[in-house]
């Protein structure tokens, strides 16, 4: 009985982790089926499933930027119109939604001054 009640309490413990991870995976994929009749009277029928990015991220200094998790992604070269200092040599300021993001030359956050495109 020991065995039992520890081999459960240890597939609840390797389970649990997948099992809360479902829902967040379920809002962000939705399929759509849509119904329509052709000409010759024909009922057709469509399904196709949509994935929705994720959600703006928040960013903080010392990460690792990606630009492929970036909302809105586009490099600023024009920093002087949204007041930002200049970069320093190597390094790019960059928009990740309404943020933008200084990034270093290796691609990690250095600083990140938010809602700078209002």
């Amino acid at each position: 009985m020991k065995k039992f009640i520890l081999s459960a309490l240890a597939a609840t413990l390797v389970a649990s982790p997948l099992l809360a991870a479902a829902p967040a995976e379920a809002q962000q994929r939705r399929e759509v089926t849509t119904v329509r009749q052709n000409n010759n009277g024909r009922t057709v029928v469509t399904k196709k499933t949509v994935v929705r990015a994720p959600q703006q991220r928040n960013w903080r200094a010392g990460q690792r930027f990606d630009r492929r998790q970036a909302q809105n992604y586009r490099v600023i070269t024009t920093y002087r119109n949204y007041r930002l200092a200049a970069p320093p040599r190597g390094s790019q300021w960059v928009r990740s939604g309404n943020d933008a993001i200084l990034i270093n030359g290796r691609g990690n956050v250095v600083q990140v001054r938010g809602g700078a495109f209002r």
